[in-house]
């Protein structure tokens, strides 16, 4: 990689860091919101306004969402693959299962993406290199959440399988997503959750009645919280990175959410970093650094 390519990398995995920062503080705002606001309701009103804010962005840039049923297609199976079903099967699994092993099983999707990517799609380079930090980064994320948290692994097996099959859908999302090239990452995250909106508002309102709802303003931040900064300004991020680091690059911010949990933690409620922590977080980080390591480019004989 040449020197003018470094600082265009630094930035990219700076928005990764960033990405996983606004996605890993999501389960704190969701942690309030919930407690008043039902979960069909929260996640409808957190892609409503996230349709809302970014619909605003993209006038403020002159730019414009698609007029083809083709595009509108695909982003309908972006939106449930990236929100409606993903969020939804990881809360009804999540009633069913610790949160610290729904974390370990909803963060494989990286290994999902490499899978896929080798046997299916191969839409993208892959190498050994990336396998590891693959499974460097799984492992780091156990030891930051705890070994115990494999404890009650196949007990609750329906939940646990509704956590995995949240983390394939992350997958399926990551590498769908490179399919918007025609189209700016504004558009792309903007049609994604009008999409997601058209369907969740009215389930939410026939499901839970949100009429009758009177939330806090407590409750009320933490949704807004929630919707503009974890979903739409995480989105922009997001349909960036995927045209930059890849799919695999792009998802392996699953990882870095883990050490941004204990990060919080720490700093919003007191709790120490132990040793093992401590190796966790250094082996998701190393983890993700091979999986966006630059792959060399041969040299062309002759050249």
């Amino acid at each position: 990689m040449n020197a003018s390519a470094k600082p265009v990398l630094i930035v990219e995995l700076a928005l990764l860091g960033l990405l996983a920062l606004l996605w890993g503080s999501s389960y704190l705002f969701i942690k309030v919101a919930v407690a008043e606001i039902p979960p069909v309701t929260l996640i409808a009103v957190r892609v409503t306004i996230a349709a809302v804010f970014l619909f605003a962005v993209l006038s403020w840039r002159n730019d414009r969402l698609p007029r083809d049923g083709r595009t509108w297609r695909m982003l309908l199976l972006q939106s449930f693959f990236n929100s409606t079903a993903a969020w939804t099967l990881l809360a009804w699994g999540q009633q069913h299962v610790d949160s610290g092993l729904a974390s370990v099983l909803n963060s494989t999707s990286p290994i999902f993406v490499f899978l896929f990517t080798v046997l299916v799609t191969r839409h993208e380079a892959t190498s050994a290199l990336k396998l590891f930090g693959a499974c460097l980064g799984l492992l780091g994320v156990t030891m930051i959440v705890g070994v115990d948290a494999l404890a009650g692994l196949g007990q609750q097996v329906a939940g646990q399988l509704a956590a995995i099959a949240g983390a394939i859908l992350y997958a399926c999302a990551a590498i769908y997503g490179k399919r918007f090239a025609h189209i700016s990452a504004t558009a792309t995250a903007a049609g994604t959750m009008i999409c997601a909106s058209a369907v969740l508002v009215p389930a939410s309102l026939i499901l839970e009645q949100p009429w009758s709802l009177a939330p806090s303003a407590k409750a009320i931040a933490a949704a807004s919280m929630l919707s503009v900064l974890c979903t739409a300004c995480a989105l922009l991020i997001y349909f960036r990175l995927l045209r930059t680091l890849g799919s695999m690059g792009t998802a392996s911010q699953a990882y870095l959410r883990a050490g941004f949990g204990v990060a919080l933690g720490i700093i919003f409620l007191g709790e120490q970093i132990t040793p093992v922590i401590g190796l966790g977080l250094v082996a998701a980080i190393i983890g993700v650094a091979a999986i966006n390591l630059p792959e060399r480019q041969r040299r062309v004989p002759g050249n």
